[in-house]
């Protein structure tokens, strides 16, 4: 019951952010759209270190030979949003120009599959992290997978605004940007019970996909929400909101670890 829980709390933060198209104005200004980024970029950077890093580089031994894992986990995460970063046809947030194979898709349907892409490795880093609290790893407790769960909710409020918010300025009615904001984040789960169902027939492969879960993590930080978050004017917005966002998820991983 405490992992169906900590799976769940993460697409709660999304339904939780799509909601605010029904209370809302049908924009998000630009310094409250670049401290979100921000923040969620903080809170994934600091998880990928926190949460799952840390904790593979633990259940390895000492010496490069013991650790090499963890290394070839972190680069194969990085290399597999790359090819669906380049294979998905998408819609950076904040940028007008699209990304990924020509397609004639609206560029809603754009925005809410980059969104989805970005869910992937959230889910993935959820998903391991409770697989290997199931799995009696001493690593990791189940405070921390609880506060890694709750990171992954609070950085998701904004990413279900960013795509119920533009839907509603498109002329969709609330109700609808709120179902497709919803929606957004159903793949966080879908992807959090595919990572356990891997794990559980997978011997010994906690810290390569913990590894892999900090990469695939960064490569959407460093390829999307940052780049989003300096563009333009009030870069400083998106800075404070990158340590805000940090602290946050460190506070959480130190008092609930």
């Amino acid at each position: 019951m405490q992992t169906i829980i900590g799976l769940t709390i993460p697409f709660i933060g999304t339904t939780i952010g799509a909601s605010m198209v029904l209370m809302l104005r049908n924009r998000i200004g630009n310094i409250t759209n670049k401290a979100m980024l921000g923040f969620a970029s903080g809170v994934m950077v600091a998880a990928s270190f926190w949460s799952l890093l840390l904790p593979a580089f633990e259940q390895c031994g000492e010496g490069m030979a013991a650790r090499w894992p963890v290394f070839a986990g972190f680069v194969a995460g990085i290399c597999f949003l790359l090819l669906l970063d380049t294979i998905i046809p998408h819609q950076h947030i904040d940028e007008k120009k699209p990304e990924g194979p020509r397609s004639r898709l609206p560029r809603s349907i754009k925005m809410i599959l980059a969104v989805a892409l970005h869910n992937i490795p959230e889910g993935m880093a959820v998903g391991v992290v409770f697989a290997g609290v199931a799995s009696g790893e001493q690593s990791l407790t189940m405070q921390a997978a609880f506060a890694l769960s709750l990171g992954m909710a609070i950085q998701n409020i904004p990413e279900g605004a960013i795509i119920s918010i533009p839907l509603r300025s498109e002329g969709k009615s609330r109700a609808t940007a709120f179902a497709w904001g919803t929606l957004s984040g159903l793949v966080e789960p879908i992807a959090a019970l595919s990572t356990m169902f891997f794990i559980e027939n997978s011997e010994g492969a906690m810290p390569v996909l913990l590894a892999f879960a900090a990469g695939a993590m960064l490569y959407v930080v460093v390829e999307e929400l940052i780049p989003s978050s300096q563009a333009g004017e009030h870069s400083n917005t998106g800075t404070l909101g990158f340590a805000g966002g940090f602290m946050l998820m460190m506070l959480l991983d130190t008092l609930l670890n």
